[in-house]
């Protein structure tokens, strides 16, 4: 279809002859698309949510695959649709897929890191060194892994920065949310108060927490970790629920505060003395 006759004159009827044919035709594809992405969308997690099921699956692996499966169906998704338009436009396609492979093959060294992504996620995935959920540090960067992509891996910092970290950035990987995490607490108390005393008082107070449905394993006391240059620091450990850990040692903090002002055990503070020279007349 031309809409221009010879000379470069425009031909009116043959617009309107493609907006009633083309025209129609882009505008249900428009349609369709939007109608399949939400409901492709809907069953690729429902899906997945029933392999999740019968493979028992943990959550966090589950949505992994779930982000994982929904990328990679939008990317195919588009594609089609860009080339269906095209087929409507009446433009082949045939030169520009030729095109493309010669293009292609000029960026190919420049796309080393597009592909570099691509292998580093597969590998991220495969060996399951992270998945959505977990607490980690990797890229330089700290926080909750929110998405793994085929080219990205978005991960939430503890400030709500959202960073979309490329997969190649990712040389090593430390996941905090393997395993139970750890507590940890340090206290210091005064060089002139009874060490036995304080641990004896901070004891009674891990013996409450023991109690606590975070805490996996302890905690205890263990006893003098430092002489510092104005207190002596007492340490308390326990295993805690992956992402307790934080609100624990909250908690612990403020207890073992009150056990000891009610023991009227000093905790060190600094002190400020001003000394006045007064010059005899």
């Amino acid at each position: 279809m031309n809409l221009f006759e010879e000379g470069f004159k425009f031909n009116p009827s043959v617009l309107v002859e493609w907006l009633i044919t083309g025209g129609v035709e882009i505008l249900l594809l428009i349609i369709g698309f939007a109608i399949v992405k939400p409901l492709g969308t809907k069953a690729i997690e429902k899906s997945i949510q029933k392999m999740s099921e019968q493979r028992k699956l943990t959550e966090s692996r589950s949505k992994t695959i779930e982000k994982l499966a929904v990328n990679i169906f939008s990317y195919a998704l588009i594609f089609i649709f860009i080339v269906m338009i095209l087929g409507a436009l009446n433009i082949n396609i045939a030169p520009l897929i030729a095109g493309a492979g010669i293009v292609g093959l000029a960026i190919g060294f420049g796309a080393q890191g597009i592909v570099s992504d691509i292998v580093t996620g597969f590998f991220l995935l495969l060996e399951r060194q992270i998945e959505v959920g977990d607490y980690v540090t990797a890229g330089g960067y700290d926080g909750v892994v929110e998405e793994v992509g085929i080219r990205t891996t978005q991960i939430r910092s503890f400030d709500g920065t959202l960073n979309f970290v490329p997969n190649r950035n990712i040389v090593g990987v430390a996941n905090h949310s393997r395993g139970n995490m750890r507590a940890l607490v340090d206290i210091g108390i005064g060089y002139d108060e009874n060490i036995d005393e304080a641990i004896s008082v901070l004891q009674k107070v891990a013996d409450r927490f023991q109690e606590d449905e975070r805490f996996k394993d302890g905690p205890n006391v263990l006893g003098v970790q430092s002489l510092g240059s104005s207190d002596v620091v007492i340490r308390v450990l326990g295993k805690t629920e992956n992402m307790e850990q934080w609100g624990v040692e909250r908690d612990l903090r403020k207890a073992m505060k009150e056990a000891l002002d009610e023991a009227n055990i000093e905790i060190p503070y600094p002190h400020q003395v001003y000394v006045t020279k007064n010059e005899s007349e």
